[in-house]
């Protein structure tokens, strides 16, 4: 089961679908626009071409665990999501994926202008990664019962 990870944002939004057994993260992309229904449709499209079932998406919380303004503006973009492309995205904790991107593309050597083209995807990778852990931790619990 193919699983798509989005990290929304202003102008970029990352992209990143795991492998086809929901395993490991498989390809990223990064999506230029500021346009949501530009978003949208391209979302539709990866989601369509790489046969994906099931959506994260970042949603960005406070330091303390608490939502802030632009979480509301992510739950709407997430129904939107929906009607576009027929699947609920799962709200996933976002904090500090955009730091850790930067962090990461950092220390393999990439400059700040390589870095803004290739951090939202980084980003969604990191968000990707963090759900598929909690499925298989999830899993394995269901398991273990």
């Amino acid at each position: 089961m193919r699983v798509m990870a989005i990290d929304y944002g202003d102008a970029h939004t990352g992209v990143a679908i795991s492998d086809a057994t929901g395993f490991l993260t498989g390809m990223t992309a990064t999506i230029h626009s500021r346009k949501t229904e530009a978003v949208l449709e391209e979302l539709v499209c990866l989601i369509r071409e790489n046969g994906v079932e099931e959506l994260v998406l970042g949603c960005p919380k406070n330091m303390d665990g608490t939502e802030g303004p632009r979480a509301q503006l992510y739950r709407e973009f997430a129904l939107r999501v929906e009607e576009a492309s027929g699947l609920r995205p799962v709200l996933w904790d976002e904090r500090r994926t955009t730091v850790d991107a930067h962090r990461i593309l950092f220390e393999a050597g990439k400059n700040g202008k390589k870095r803004k083209k290739i951090v939202d995807a980084v980003a969604a990778s990191l968000i990707l990664e963090g759900y598929l852990d909690f499925r298989r931790m999830k899993q394995g619990q269901e398991e273990s019962l």
